[in-house]
C-alpha cells in the first residue's frame, strides 16, 4: 500500500494563546497499522484526535498538515472527513435499540434490506445476534463496547481513531476489547491512532509509539 493510503501528520502542532501544547509532530500511520501516542493528562492527546476529526474547539490553533489517504483534511468538516473514533465511553444512544444503534453508523444510500442485513452480520459478529431489540441499558460494558466499535466501523471510515477506549475497563475485559479492536480494525485495512497514557495499550498495538513532547 502507498502513502496515500494512510493517515500522515506533517508538523502537526497544537496552541492555545501563546502556550503550545506539544512539539511539531510528525507521523505516517500507513494502511492497517496502529500508532500509539503516549503523554500525560493534559499533553493534547486527545485535542490531537480533535484536530484530526474536525471537532478541533476554536480557541486552539493548528499549525502543520493532516492528510488522510491522500486528501488534506484541511477546512473540511466532520462528516467529510471520514474518520471513525472511539472515546472512553460508549456514547450509545439510550433512546435506540441495539440494532437502531448500529444502523445510525450505515452510511447513506442503502436500502431497507442492506441496511438490516449489516445490522444483522455487526450482531451476529459481536456474539449479540438476538440482542437487537434490547436497550442498551441491559447490555454489559463489555457488550456496549462493542456496539460502539462496530457501529465506528459500520460508517466505513477511512480511519480510527481510539481516544482511550480501553481505560475504563477491567483489565480481562480490557484486554479482550482491545484485541477486539485491533483485529477488526486490521482487517478492514484502517490506519489506527490510538492516544493512551497506558504502556500495556501500546504494547498490545504492535506498532510506532510516540511520547507528546513540548
Amino acid at each position: 500500500m502507498s502513502e496515500k493510503d494512510g493517515l500522515i501528520l506533517e508538523d502537526v502542532s497544537l496552541s492555545i494563546g501563546a502556550t503550545r501544547l506539544f512539539a511539531p509532530l510528525t507521523l505516517h500511520v500507513p494502511a492497517g497499522e496502529i500508532a500509539t501516542i503516549m503523554g500525560p493528562s493534559g499533553s493534547g492527546k486527545s485535542t490531537l484526535l480533535s484536530a484530526i476529526c474536525g471537532t478541533l474547539d476554536p480557541v486552539f490553533v493548528q499549525t502543520g498538515t493532516i492528510s488522510l489517504r491522500g486528501r488534506n483534511l484541511a477546512g473540511l468538516p466532520p462528516e467529510a472527513r471520514h474518520t471513525g473514533i472511539l472515546f472512553q465511553d460508549d456514547l450509545l444512544f439510550p433512546h435506540l435499540s441495539v440494532a437502531d444503534n448500529l444502523a445510525f453508523g450505515l452510511p447513506a444510500g442503502l436500502n431497507r434490506a442492506e441496511r438490516r442485513d449489516r445490522v444483522r452480520a455487526a450482531l451476529s459478529d459481536a456474539d449479540l445476534a438476538d440482542f437487537g431489540a434490547r436497550n442498551p441499558a441491559t447490555l454489559s460494558g463489555g457488550q456496549r463496547a462493542r456496539i460502539a466499535c462496530l457501529r465506528a466501523l459500520l460508517a466505513e471510515p477511512d480511519a480510527l481513531l481510539l481516544d482511550e477506549p480501553f481505560s475504563k475497563l477491567d483489565s480481562e475485559l480490557r484486554d479482550r476489547f482491545r484485541q477486539f479492536v485491533f483485529d477488526h480494525a486490521s482487517a478492514k485495512g484502517l490506519p489506527v491512532l490510538l492516544v493512551t497514557h497506558d504502556p500495556a495499550d501500546a504494547t498490545a498495538a504492535n506498532g510506532i509509539t510516540i511520547h507528546l513532547a513540548v
